[in-house]
C-alpha cells in the first residue's frame, strides 16, 4: 500500500478523515490547548498536590529540574506539601537554555558542543543572583541558542511534510511502521505545522518543541486508540532521533566558551548525566562536580561516585574538590498533562526526590568520603557566595 492509496480509502486502523492534510474543524482548538501555558483548576490541583509526602527528609538538594510554564508559587506550594520538614535546602531551577531564579540563586541549563569529541553536551549553570544581574554576553548566548534548539522542531515536521524519504525509511525500518502509518502521521504534522504558522503570534516561545508533534498525537487516543497512536509515536521517535543526529552541531557554543563565561560571573558549574556523553568525564573541563545519579541514568551511579573520588585524590591540593551531585531532572509540565497522557516516568520525577542518596550501597561510598546532601549543599553555597 503506498501513501495515496492509504489516503484515499478507509484505513484498518486510522480513521478516514485522519488522512486529510486540511485543518478540521476542533483542530484549532485542539491545537491552542496544546500550545497554552495557562492552568486550568485541575491542572492547577495536580502540581499543588504531590503523590507522595516524604515526612523525614531534613535536607533538599534540587539543582537540575525544568518549571517550564509552571508558575513559581505553584511549584513552591508542591514543595512545601512534599518536603513538611526541610531544615537546610539549595533549590535552583534549570531551565532549558532560559535562566531563572529561586530563593537568591539563578540556573540554567545549557546545550552546548564539545568539539573534542564533536557532541552536543548540556552544562548546569549556578549563579547568585546578583552575579548574574548585567550578564549581558551570556544572556545572548543562550537567547542565541534557545533560538537554535527550537529550530530542530522545524527540521523535524519538514523531515515528514516534505519527506526526506532516507530519514523516514530508515525510521520505518526501525519500528516497523507500514505506508499507511505514514500517510496518517504525514496528514496530521501538515495540519500542525499549519496551525503554527498561522496562529504564530499566539503560541507562547516555551512551546516551540519538539514534544509539540508528541502532545498533538496524545490528544488523539480517545478518536483514534491507544495502539494506533502508540505505533505513530514510536515512529515519530525514531524519526526525532534521525533528526538530532543530523543537526549540525557547530552553531551550539563550544562547552569551554560557555563555562569560561559562567567562571567569569562567578558561577558554579556541573555535569548533568554523564552516561549521555561518557567522553564528557575525559575532557577535564572546569566544572565543580559531576551528576551521579538521575532517574535516566542510575546504571553508574557507584562508578560515577568512585570516579569523583578518585580525581579528587589525585588532583593537587591547590584544585577544588569535584562534588559530587544527584539530579531528579523534574519536568513540571508532565504534572500538568491530563494523568492518561502523561509519560509515567518523566511524571514520577520530584523536584529534590533523589533515593540514591538514602541508598545503603551508595551511602557506603558516601559516608567514607564525608558525603551527603548537606555538605554538598553547604559547600556549593559556599562556592557561589565566591
Amino acid at each position: 500500500m503506498t501513501e495515496k492509496t492509504a489516503a484515499a480509502g478507509e484505513a484498518g486502523l486510522f480513521p478516514r478523515h485522519g488522512f486529510s492534510e486540511e485543518v478540521s474543524e476542533g483542530d484549532l482548538e485542539r491545537f491552542l490547548g496544546i500550545v497554552a501555558t495557562d492552568l486550568a483548576p485541575w491542572q492547577v490541583e495536580q502540581v499543588i498536590e504531590p503523590p507522595v509526602v516524604h515526612h523525614r527528609q531534613e535536607a533538599l538538594l534540587a539543582v537540575h529540574w525544568h518549571p517550564e510554564f509552571v508558575p513559581m508559587p505553584l511549584i513552591r506550594q508542591r514543595l512545601k506539601t512534599a518536603f513538611p520538614n526541610i531544615r537546610e535546602a539549595l533549590i535552583i531551577p534549570t531551565q532549558h537554555n532560559e535562566m531563572m531564579s529561586w530563593g537568591g540563586y539563578t540556573g540554567v541549563e545549557v546545550d552546548c558542543y564539545a568539539r573534542a569529541f564533536d557532541s552536543k553536551v548540556q552544562l548546569l549553570l549556578h549563579f547568585a543572583d546578583e552575579k548574574v544581574k548585567e550578564a549581558h554576553v551570556l544572556k545572548s548566548m543562550l537567547e542565541l541558542t534557545a533560538k537554535y534548539r527550537s529550530s530542530q522542531l522545524f527540521d523535524f515536521m519538514d523531515t515528514i511534510t516534505r519527506p526526506r524519504e532516507e530519514r523516514l525509511r530508515e525510521a520505518a525500518m526501525a519500528t516497523g511502521a507500514d505506508a499507511e502509518l505514514m500517510a496518517f502521521t504525514r496528514a496530521q504534522v501538515t495540519r500542525v505545522q499549519k496551525l503554527l504558522d498561522e496562529n504564530w503570534p499566539r503560541v507562547p516561545t516555551i512551546s516551540v518543541k519538539n514534544k509539540l508533534l508528541r502532545n498533538w498525537f496524545d490528544t488523539l487516543r480517545p478518536e483514534v486508540g491507544d495502539l494506533p497512536i502508540g505505533r505513530v509515536q514510536a515512529y515519530l521517535q525514531a524519526v526525532k532521533q534521525i533528526v538530532k543526529a543530523h543537526f549540525p552541531l557547530s552553531y551550539f557554543y563550544r562547552a569551554a566558551e560557555v563555562i569560561e563565561e559562567a567562571r567569569g560571573l562567578g558561577g558554579g558549574v556541573v555535569i548533568p548525566h554523564p552516561e549521555e556523553f561518557w567522553p564528557i568525564l575525559l575532557a577535564d573541563y572546569d566544572v565543580d562536580g559531576i551528576e551521579t545519579w538521575n532517574p535516566q541514568s542510575q546504571r553508574y551511579t557507584e562508578f560515577l561516585i568512585s570516579v569523583v573520588n578518585d580525581q579528587n585524590k589525585k588532583n593537587p591540593a591547590t584544585r577544588r574538590k569535584q562534588l559530587i551531585f544527584m539530579g531528579d531532572d523534574c519536568h513540571m509540565g508532565e504534572k500538568t498533562k491530563a494523568r492518561e497522557f502523561q509519560d509515567e516516568a518523566k511524571a514520577s520525577r520530584e523536584i529534590g526526590y533523589q533515593p540514591a542518596w538514602d541508598n545503603l550501597s551508595i551511602r557506603k561510598k558516601l559516608v567514607v568520603n564525608s558525603v551527603s546532601r548537606r555538605s554538598v549543599i553547604r559547600e556549593y553555597k559556599e562556592r557561589l557566595k565566591g
